[in-house]
């Protein structure tokens, strides 16, 4: 046979091999699509749809009740930008962020340096007792710090006033003085183990030959982290501190719980203030609420732009290293 003859009988016999294969392809496709709607319709419905009529709220005159509605334009906008309320949350919430996000990713870098390091005793133990406050639910963590601060009868005074460090309990989520930087420890305690596993992750990615090979060249522990550890981390270092930053942003359960955005509104931070205008408010402002939460939502819609060009920066320097 031909070269000729075999060339034209290969070419006859791939639109039979792709009509085979389409009807495949189709119910392959038919079954991804059935298998996605539940997710696509209830995503459209709870996420979706709610943000979208959330712009339209914005611009109504609404308590959210009844069935009248008012056009108002921009001025729930202006109202909300007029409010030292508002701008008060907005500075804690900024504050939180700026105080929790160092703590937590440093902290989580040195424990995690430490559970990668095969001469660890029980690593795996000390990351499952990291991870457990990770799947707990952060509305019953909340319900359980109130008890575990509590001046009276919590687990915290009893053990301050039983060593004398103080005279009578403190009273951690009631005072102004006190009460953010309470959430503060309980939020990093209860979100530790999930950057933990970034790092953990971000760790694996260094051969272990270069510290076999700096080892044999007399360097020491320090020497390693500072020399080898530390520079393959940078494009993990951004990646990770824009995802612990972005996830500092929301707070509304652990704060609601804890505090109610009290006292005094010293632990209120913008989803709380959204909150009470909404639902908790003597008349509800549905549109007023939904102003500022679109305000909000732009802010944070800042930082995944923020997080994207990080992405693409550490991906720039880890083609570089």
């Amino acid at each position: 046979m031909s070269v000729a003859d075999l060339a034209e009988r290969t070419t006859s016999a791939e639109p039979t091999v792709q009509r085979r294969k389409r009807p495949e392809h189709r119910r392959t496709n038919l079954w991804i699509w059935l298998f996605l709607t539940p997710t696509v319709v209830l995503y459209g419905l709870y996420t979706v749809y709610p943000i979208i009529v959330s712009y339209w709220y914005s611009f109504l005159d609404w308590n959210g009740f009844d069935s009248e509605k008012t056009f108002v334009g921009l001025r729930n906008y202006r109202e909300v930008l007029a409010d030292p309320l508002f701008w008060n949350t907005f500075k804690i919430t900024l504050l939180f962020m700026v105080v929790t996000v160092p703590i937590k990713v440093i902290s989580t870098l040195l424990v995690a340096i430490l559970l990668n390091s095969p001469k660890m005793p029980f690593r795996s133990l000390f990351r499952t007792a990291f991870f457990l406050p990770v799947v707990t639910t952060t509305a019953i963590v909340g319900v359980v710090m109130q008890l575990v601060f509590d001046p009276a009868s919590g687990p915290v005074n009893l053990l301050l006033v039983k060593l004398g460090i103080v005279d009578e309990g403190i009273n951690f989520l009631g005072d102004s003085s006190t009460a953010l930087w309470t959430v503060v420890g309980v939020y990093v305690w209860k979100w530790f183990g999930i950057t933990l596993i970034y790092w953990l992750a971000a760790l694996q990615t260094i051969p272990d030959e270069l510290y076999e090979a700096a080892s044999i060249d007399g360097a020491s522990s320090l020497v390693l982290m500072r020399r080898i550890t530390l520079p393959l981390l940078k494009p993990f270092t951004v990646i990770i501190t824009l995802l612990t930053l972005e996830s500092t942003l929301k707070i509304f359960d652990l704060m609601l719980t804890m505090t109610g955005g009290g006292p005094f509104y010293s632990t209120e931070v913008v989803e709380i203030y959204i909150y009470r205008w909404a639902f908790a408010a003597t008349v509800p402002q549905l549109g007023f609420a939904s102003a500022a939460a679109v305000i909000f939502g732009l802010f944070v819609c800042l930082f995944g732009v923020l997080q994207l060009l990080g992405v693409r920066a550490a991906r720039k320097a880890g083609s570089l290293t």
